[in-house]
């Protein structure tokens, strides 16, 4: 692995946890060589993992949508920074640029990212890792949630297994770091999904 996409909010949250902990998987990005994809802003805990990445010396590259950075929210102080039309072509490329996935604590968009890329990897278009990094339990919710579709039939047990859960930055990045592809069949061979 050389770079991990971090999904994570153009808010701060209402305690300074969220902050710290995004200072934290800073850290470990940059003590085990990985490089952050991120959308790209410098705002909220984006602009806090990426200016604590490049703080400690460490490769961010950012991608954003031309519409944001013209409202003045994008990082110009990037390793590399690209300005693509629309979310679409954002969230290809940041797929395409990165190894693994981790959502950090955020909103619908960062929900919405989360679930682009775990759907993903359940079809088989992508074998990369996918993880939640669970800070404060912010997502023990969506957990419990997640676990109630398997409960209902709606998801299978081992698509919700795609999906890695840590509170501690160094483990979640370990499970990656051991990541073994699951070879789920392709969407088009399997008739029920």
């Amino acid at each position: 692995m050389k770079n991990i996409c971090v999904y994570c909010g153009s808010s701060p949250g209402v305690t300074e946890d969220y902050a710290m902990a995004a200072r934290q998987l800073a850290a470990q990005l940059v003590s085990q060589g990985l490089g952050l994809v991120y959308g790209g802003g410098n705002v909220g805990l984006m602009g806090v993992i990426s200016d604590e990445v490049l703080r400690l010396g460490g490769r961010v590259t950012g991608v954003i949508p031309k519409a944001l950075m013209d409202k003045e929210v994008g990082h110009t102080g990037l390793t590399q920074l690209h300005i693509v039309a629309n979310m679409h072509e954002r969230k290809a490329m940041m797929a395409d640029l990165s190894d693994a996935f981790i959502a950090m604590p955020g909103g619908i968009g960062t929900l919405e990212e989360l679930f682009e890329v775990l759907t993903w990897s359940q079809l088989g278009f992508h074998e990369k890792p996918v993880g939640l990094y669970n800070t404060n339990h912010f997502y023990q919710k969506l957990h419990d949630f997640l676990l109630h579709t398997v409960e209902q039939g709606f998801l299978r047990p081992a698509h919700l297994d795609l999906l890695y859960i840590e509170t501690d930055p160094a483990l979640l990045l370990e499970k990656f770091a051991s990541y073994q592809p699951r070879h789920v069949k392709k969407w088009l061979e399997v008739k029920d999904i």
